[in-house]
Order: C-alpha cells, then structure tokens, then sequence
C-alpha cells in the first residue's frame, strides 16, 4: 500500500436501508413491503448484493491506498483533496451527483450489481479495481470529459449540474418568469424548463424530445418532421434547454421554447414567482436554489469539467 494515495469511496444508501430507517427495524419494513403485495425479497437481495460489493471494493483499494468512505448524503459538504481519486460505486445517478462536487478530480463508476443495473456511467466492476486504480494513478488510463452546467443567480448563490437542471415551481403550478437568450425574450408560464448537458441528453430531455417529437408526428397530417437532436456528445460545448408544457396567454408566449445555450449566448431567467420556486440539478431536489420574484438566474456552460475514467 502506498499511504500517499488517498481514495475516496463514494458509497449511497440501499432501497432496504431506507425502509429500515423508515420504519426503525428490518422485521417490520418486511411487513410493511409484503402487506402491500410486494416482493420483499428483491429488496433484500438487492441490499445483500451492494454491502457484499462495498466490502470487497472496500478491501481490495485498502491494498492500493488510504479509503475513506464516503456517503451519498454528504457529498455538498465534503472537501476533496487535491490529489483524491475518486471511486463511486454506482449506480448512474450517484456519478452524476459526485461529479458536480469535484474540481478536476478523475472519476472512477463501479456497477455494484450489473445484472441488475446497465450502468451507462459504471464501465468498471469491482472486480477490475485492482487493475484500473494503479493505471490511474500512473495516468495510463483514457479520460472522458463531462460538460457541465451552472446556474448562478444574482444573489451570488451558484448550482452545478451535471446531466441538467430544472428551473420551475416545486409543485404542481405553473412557473412564472421572464426568459432571455440572444435576441430573444419572453414572458412566460409552464411547468419550468429543462436545461440539459451532453451527458444528459440521453435521459429527461431525451423522453421530453421524443415525447414532443410524436405528439407533433401524430398532429402533422403531410408525413414526419424532421427528428430533432435527442442526445449528443458528453464533452459538447453547448447545452439544449426545452420548456415543459408553455401556456399560450395575454401575458405569456410560446416562442422561445427551444434551442440551445452556448459561451457566446447564455440564457437568463428572472423569477416572478412569489414562493416556491426553485432550481435544482440531476434529479436532486433537496439540494436546490431559491428562485422566487425578483431573483435573476444565469444559466451557462460551467468553468469546470468531469472527468469519467473509462
């Protein structure tokens, strides 16, 4: 073991840790899953399969360097060292949520369960760890670079997101706001818009494309249009954004509901939302800004990129 190689092991909660925690002990979160008809041993294989993966991975980088593991839950908090490796034993999500909290550091996706997950970000099993962890350290493994986007609001507050960000009301209503890219600028009211990375153009905004795309198909009497671009490059250097469900009004358009943002031509928002509007990324919506009346948001490429170790 060399004591100079910190690695960070970024572990998450099972579906069965969070029932226990619920509902205090393991006997009555089976009761509770299989009153409902439920198959309670899915749970538990489930759970049983990724502390048995946390323990060998655990083991085998104790042998490569010092670990520290790391829950899910305090990534906003932590302080990565310079010289940390990181390894997420994934699945996707917890990636994408690791990354927006690094700085340059080299990200290493682990699929705890592959029969269970695909793991689009999870190249690596635990098994290949104790030959992929000495290549990285040794910089003989390839990169993929991530783009990123960034929200930064004009109370100085700032958002990272790495597969998109949502802008919109937290609820149910209508979001409320004024939008502008290039020339263009437009009250508006929908149920919020969706600003997507590379990297995430394969998940919310591929279904909200496709969605799109075949209600036009279906209301288009001569033939198909032309299909939109509903994923591209991780390392792109641009970002789509989409507004979800606009409403057409006296005080509202439905004009400027696509397109794409770039270094040149950012988009800027201001909210007219008096509470309850909020601006989160990656499907985390705990962790999110305030966007209520008055407050500005520029949404952009960020600064900083991710680096996925493939």
């Amino acid at each position: 073991m060399n004591k100079m190689n910190k690695i960070i092991l970024v572990v998450r909660r099972t579906r069965l840790d969070d029932l226990i925690a619920r509902f205090n002990t393991l006997a009555q979160a089976q009761f509770y899953v299989e009153h409902l008809g439920a198959d309670f041993s899915d749970y538990q294989k489930e759970h049983d399969n990724y502390k048995k993966a946390v323990t060998t991975a655990e083991a085998q980088l104790r042998q490569l360097g010092r670990v520290q593991v790391l829950d899910r839950d305090f990534l906003p908090n932590f302080i990565f060292a310079e010289q940390d490796t990181i390894v997420v034993l994934g699945q996707d999500g917890l990636v994408a949520n690791t990354l927006k909290y690094l700085n340059g550091h080299k990200i290493i996706g682990v699929n705890p369960d592959p029969q269970r997950w695909d793991g689009i970000l999870l190249p690596f099993q635990v098994a290949d760890l104790t030959k992929v962890i000495p290549e990285v350290f040794g910089q003989h493994r390839p990169i993929q670079e991530v783009t990123m986007a960034k929200a930064s609001l004009n109370n100085g507050q700032i958002l990272y997101g790495v597969n998109d960000l949502f802008i919109g009301h937290k609820s149910h209503t209508s979001a409320l706001y004024q939008i502008e890219i290039g020339q263009q600028q437009e009250q508006q009211s929908s149920s919020g818009i969706i600003v997507s990375t590379g990297l995430g153009s394969t998940a919310w905004f591929k279904s909200l494309v496709i969605g799109a795309t075949a209600i036009t198909q279906a209301l288009t009497r001569e033939g198909k249009i032309v299909a939109v671009e509903s994923s591209y490059p991780w390392d792109a250097n641009y970002l789509h954004f989409t507004v979800r469900e606009p409403f057409p009004s006296s005080h509202s358009g439905t004009e400027l509901v696509f397109g794409k943002i770039t270094a040149k031509e950012p988009m800027s928002l201001v909210s007219q939302m008096p509470e309850n509007g909020v601006i989160f990324s990656d499907g985390i919506e705990n962790d999110f800004l305030e966007f209520n009346a008055g407050t500005q948001a520029m949404i952009s490429l960020a600064e900083k990129r991710g680096y996925l170790v493939v």
